[in-house]
């Protein structure tokens, strides 16, 4: 008796090679990951940078101290002042004042003592 179906099947003349790549980055994603990019440099005019992975605790405790000498600073500078200039270093100590307030409750509510 013949068979209509050769003994093993014959595969394909045709690859599809689309599907090729998407399984070998697919299995290259889990096999050989590629490392995570690397930080960003900070533009070249900023001067200053924060240094990565600092808690919060510490960034709000620091804040906090630059905010107290700045207080500090436009105080002693309001006092050598007068008029209207008294009256803006005084308004500047206020704000630094209110920041500092909310620094400090924010380390509280991190931190309650």
């Amino acid at each position: 008796m013949d068979k209509l179906i050769p003994d093993p099947p014959v595969p394909p003349l045709h690859l599809d090679i689309a599907a090729d790549a998407n399984a070998e980055r697919v299995i290259d994603s889990y096999l050989n990951p590629k490392p995570a990019q690397p930080d960003k440099k900070p533009p070249p005019h900023q001067l200053f940078t924060v240094v990565e992975g600092v808690d919060v605790e510490s960034l709000l405790a620091n804040l906090s101290e630059t905010l107290a000498s700045a207080n500090a600073m436009a105080n002693d500078l309001a006092f050598d002042l007068e008029d209207s200039r008294r009256h803006v270093a005084l308004g500047l100590q206020q704000l630094i004042e209110l920041g500092l307030l909310l620094a400090n409750r924010a380390l509280d509510v991190i931190d309650p003592r």
